[in-house]
């Protein structure tokens, strides 16, 4: 205990004897420079206590000066701001363009086969261009009960975004097709696709269409029938020459007996231009049943369809622009948002041709 007092006593005179000469040295420093302004005070030395320049030379060649940089920086801003805005549509649309390229991109990963880790939308609708395939799919025979595998026809989609509105598309994708294939994709409808995958896949679709003629730019507004016309020798699939021949070959071959006949039971693309496919049972996996007697659309046999178009002007306007969900059409037709609008895919006298087939039935 005794050494334990000794060592602090000897701490307490070290610091003692440091602080005492460091107070000298600041005493003897403040002698050898007395006369001069103490250090960091600077009463003379300030810049604020300096003389600055007299009224008549602020308000000369130098104030001069100063107004000229600011009228050449207030020219740079009246005529740089507006070149930049004039530039600005062209960024945003660029910038939309880069977007719906980023989502197109994702949606062809989703949109692939499953060996490729897609959701084999690909499997079903002819490969990534979507140009029509078929899909494995088992029926039950109601009287029966007999089950049946059947290879379904599945259509095209490269031009659904002409038939379909961008809503039903989404709509479709996430509910499906009820007694047909296309199960519910989306979450909504039980299915695996958070939305923004159902988004993706529509952008790769959009970037899948064909071509339309007649139509404003960047837009899928076209006149009626615009299809690109194509070679009657050498038909694209998706061309107006394509559909003209395959309904005559089939009235010509005895087929069926008229023009719009041959284009109600069209089978081009996977069924995207024939109406069968919705209201013949059957078409779908290659046992038609009565021509237009229903199926997933409602029967037009035995005057139903003039019963629910008294005029036939508004059975046409109803065949070119299809259904809107919630909206009544005809007499008390209520739309579901499923069925196609197809004034873009074919001309009015192909449209004509086949209301008046479906008002025969």
């Amino acid at each position: 205990m005794v050494f334990a007092a000794a060592s602090t006593q000897n701490i307490a005179v070290v610091i003692l004897v440091v602080l005492t000469g460091a107070w000298l040295i600041y005493l003897l420093w403040n002698v050898r420079t007395a006369g001069r302004p103490e250090v960091g005070s600077e009463i003379e030395l300030a810049p604020n206590r300096k003389e600055y320049y007299d009224d008549e030379k602020l308000e000369g060649p130098r104030l001069e000066r100063y107004q000229l940089v600011g009228l050449g920086l207030l020219a740079v801003s009246a005529v740089g701001l507006p070149l930049y805005w004039l530039h600005e549509p062209a960024r945003q649309a660029g910038a939309v363009e880069d977007y719906d390229q980023t989502f197109a991109t994702w949606g062809s990963r989703d949109f692939a086969p499953t060996a490729d880790g897609g959701f084999n939308c690909a499997g079903c609708h002819g490969g990534m261009k979507a140009q029509g395939g078929v899909a494995a799919y088992t029926i039950t025979d109601p009287n029966t009960g007999e089950v049946q595998a059947v290879n379904w026809t599945a259509p095209a989609l490269n031009t659904v975004m002409y038939r379909f509105s961008q809503d039903e598309l989404i709509y479709i994708i996430t509910y499906g097709r009820p007694f047909s294939p296309m199960s519910a994709w989306g979450i909504a409808g039980g299915g695996p696709m958070n939305d923004q995958q159902i988004t993706n896949i529509i952008a790769y679709i959009q970037s899948i269409q064909v071509p339309m003629e007649g139509c404003a730019q960047g837009t899928n507004i076209c006149e009626e029938g615009h299809l690109p016309a194509g070679d009657p020798n050498n038909p694209l699939p998706n061309t107006q020459a394509a559909i003209e021949k395959a309904a005559e070959d089939a009235v010509a071959s005895g087929q069926y007996k008229t023009l719009g006949e041959a284009l109600f039971n069209l089978s081009l693309n996977g069924g995207a231009y024939s109406c069968a496919r919705c209201h013949t049972k059957g078409w779908s996996y290659g046992d038609p049943q009565q021509s237009g007697g229903g199926a997933m659309g409602p029967n037009l046999t035995n005057g139903d369809t003039a019963r629910q178009f008294p005029d036939a002007a508004d059975h046409v306007t109803f065949v070119e622009t299809g259904s809107e969900n919630g909206k009544k059409y005809g007499q008390q037709g209520q739309g579901s948002g499923r069925m196609p609008a197809f004034g873009q895919l074919l001309t009015p006298v192909q449209i004509q041709a086949i209301v008046q087939y479906e008002r025969s039935l």
